[in-house]
Parts: structure tokens; C-alpha cells; sequence
């Protein structure tokens, strides 16, 4: 009796799928393109030219992040290209706060069986993420992993690096006592706290992926997978015009994990509850899952996706330079020196 002879598709993988889907992707990549971009797809590396006479003495900031259980709900929609603009807004985003312009983009993409259709979604909205940053997305990996993922789930990471100049790096060492706090609004959840708001929604609320939230006009699906807003263009456009002292992207931790990273040593953060507009989706989950407030503001952005310090006399132009480049923007608090008494560096007040 003759064996039969093995294959990497009766295996699990599919080259061919795989070849079909880079042919998908390939307009999508291209649409990114920026001029120092100097290969195609398809090569073992993203070669991506410094225009080095635009700068004096550049500084290279890289970062990396991924979407989280979020995906758990792209999956639960079958809706897979806003998790691709996520994954672009939580690294452009790390990278911004210190005032580097993003470069370029990466991916990687891993799934148990690849269904060109489904990753093509998901590279589209990697390709928009990377428009609305201005960043090209110069390269990527995908890996068929067969037994190791749950059949129709995948799970993405993404890299970016960016470029400033040294002496215009953003670190929080110029932030002072006196300094305003301005908070630029979030979409929605953005990329975090979705192992709690899951739990809240589904297990406690009892609610479904096409279930009306509550109060609300949208559905579960098109509240919580509302793309992470991508700040670039306006920090960018900010950091010509106006000296800014810190910036801290909000994340998982929320306001209370991270702005500390910005301020220096003695001094706190004092926001003052009720000066920003809030969405819906965060009292929603407070009260659907009888969550203390301290956990919510640990936990969620709250509806601020980025906290600024300021020096006071900008505070106005700075508004008004925010609004009319499409953001919703409020002073919502002020750094204070701490008493010798007081440990934590943010205070809701």
C-alpha cells in the first residue's frame, strides 16, 4: 500500500491562497505610498529613503502595539477592516505624543487557515489608517498557522517608526506647575477595556452583536468596533505653531496610568470631572456593570483620546486651532504641585 504523498496545503497551508491574497492587497499598499517609499511589495525588505536635508539632527521613535479583544468582536460582526485603522491609531498615536512625524507602517497578520477576502479587509483598513496618519505602509508578514488559531479568528500587530528632531522631542520635562490640561475627544472606546466592556455587554446586560445599545441609535457592533481616532495630522499641525510642553496618549490605564508618565517628579494632574463632552458607551457600561469610578477611569479613556500641557496664555488658540482642524477639544484641568502627603499624580476633582 502506497502512502500518500504529503502536501503543505493538505497540511493546512495554502500558498495559493496566500499568493491570491498579496495580488488583493497590492493596490491597497500602493494608495500609501509615500515619495521615499523605494520598493514594491514583494521583497524581503522595505527599503524607505531619510530625505536626510530636511532635517538637522533627526531622531528615529518607533513603536508597536495591537488591537486586543476587540477582535473578538470584529469576529463576533464579520466586519474586519476597522480593526486594521485601530491597529494603525495605537502605534501613530504612541509615537506622535513625542512629536515624530510617522515614516512608515508594518504589519503582521496570523490566522489558523487564510481567507484572502477576510485579511484583504483588514489590510484596507490598515491602508486608511496609514492615509489618515500619512505614513507608508512599506511592508508586512502574514502566517498561516494551522492548529494554532481558532478556525476564523486571527490576531494582528503592527510597527511604525517616525522621525523629530532632537531638539523638538516632546518628553513632558518642560511640563510646570500652572500648565493647562487640554483633552482632545475620543471616538468611543478606541482599543482598550474591551475584556470589561464584553463582560458588561454580554455576560452582564445580556445583550448581542446587533442588539440596539440601549438610550442609543447604534448597535453593539457599530459602537464598540468605531475605529480608534488617528491624531497625527492635528498634534502635527499643533507642534509648528505652538510650544507644547507634554502629551500623553490614553490608553489602557486610562487618565489615571497615563498622564503620570509625562509629569515630572512633585507635581499632579487635576482634572475637573464634567468639562468634556462624554460618549454615551462609558456611563452605559458604568451602570450596566455597576463599576466603581476609580475602575472606569483606570480602565477606559473616559472620552479623551489625548491630554495636552499647555502654558496658559495658548490655551485659546490652541482651542481654536483644534476645532477648526475637526476635533472636539476642552481645557479639562491643570498641573499642581503635590502636597508631601499625596501619592497619586492624577486627581478627578
Amino acid at each position: 500500500m502506497t502512502t500518500p504523498s504529503a502536501t503543505y496545503k493538505e497540511a493546512g497551508v495554502d500558498i495559493a491562497a496566500g499568493n491570491s491574497f498579496v495580488q488583493m492587497i497590492k493596490p491597497l499598499v500602493k494608495s500609501t505610498f509615500r515619495p521615499e517609499v523605494m520598493t514594491e511589495l514583494g521583497g524581503f525588505g522595505g527599503l524607505f529613503s531619510l530625505n536626510a536635508s530636511k532635517y538637522k539632527n533627526p531622531v528615529l521613535v518607533s513603536g508597536t502595539d495591537g488591537v486586543g479583544t476587540k477582535l473578538k468582536l470584529a469576529f463576533l460582526a464579520d466586519c474586519h477592516d476597522s480593526v486594521g485603522i485601530d491597529l494603525v491609531a495605537m502605534c501613530v498615536n504612541d509615537i506622535v505624543v513625542q512629536g515624530a512625524e510617522p515614516l512608515f507602517f508594518l504589519d503582521y497578520l496570523a490566522t489558523g487557515r487564510l481567507e484572502p477576502e477576510k485579511a484583504a479587509q483588514v489590510v484596507a483598513g490598515i491602508a486608511e489608517g496609514c492615509r489618515q496618519a500619512g505614513c507608508a505602509l512599506i511592508g508586512g508578514e502574514t502566517a498561516e498557522m494551522p492548529g494554532f488559531y481558532s478556525d476564523g479568528e486571527y490576531d494582528i500587530a503592527g510597527f511604525t517608526v517616525g522621525v523629530v528632531e532632537k531638539d523638538q522631542i516632546i518628553d513632558g520635562s518642560s511640563i510646570t506647575v500652572g500648565n493647562k490640561l487640554i483633552g482632545i475627544g475620543s471616538s468611543g472606546l478606541h482599543s482598550n477595556g474591551y475584556s470589561l466592556a464584553r463582560r458588561i455587554i454580554f455576560d452582564l446586560m445580556g445583550l448581542t452583536i446587533t442588539s440596539p445599545l440601549p438610550g442609543a441609535t447604534r448597535t453593539v457592533a457599530e459602537e464598540l468596533l468605531t475605529p480608534t481616532r488617528i491624531y497625527v495630522r492635528s498634534v502635527l499641525n499643533l507642534i509648528k505653531d505652538f510650544k507644547i510642553n507634554g502629551i500623553a496618549h490614553i490608553t489602557g490605564g486610562g487618565l489615571l496610568e497615563n498622564v503620570p508618565r509625562i509629569l515630572p517628579k512633585g507635581s499632579a494632574a487635576h482634572f475637573k470631572l464634567g468639562t468634556w463632552q462624554m460618549p454615551a458607551i462609558f456611563p452605559l457600561l458604568q451602570k450596566g456593570g455597576n463599576v466603581e469610578q476609580a475602575e472606569m477611569y483606570r480602565t477606559f479613556n473616559m472620552g479623551v483620546g489625548m491630554v495636552l500641557a499647555v502654558d496658559k496664555g495658548d490655551v485659546d488658540d490652541i482651542l481654536s486651532r483644534l476645532h477648526g482642524l475637526g476635533e472636539q477639544a476642552w481645557l479639562i484641568g491643570e498641573v499642581k504641585g503635590m502636597s508631601k502627603s499625596q501619592t497619586e499624580q492624577v486627581v478627578l476633582v
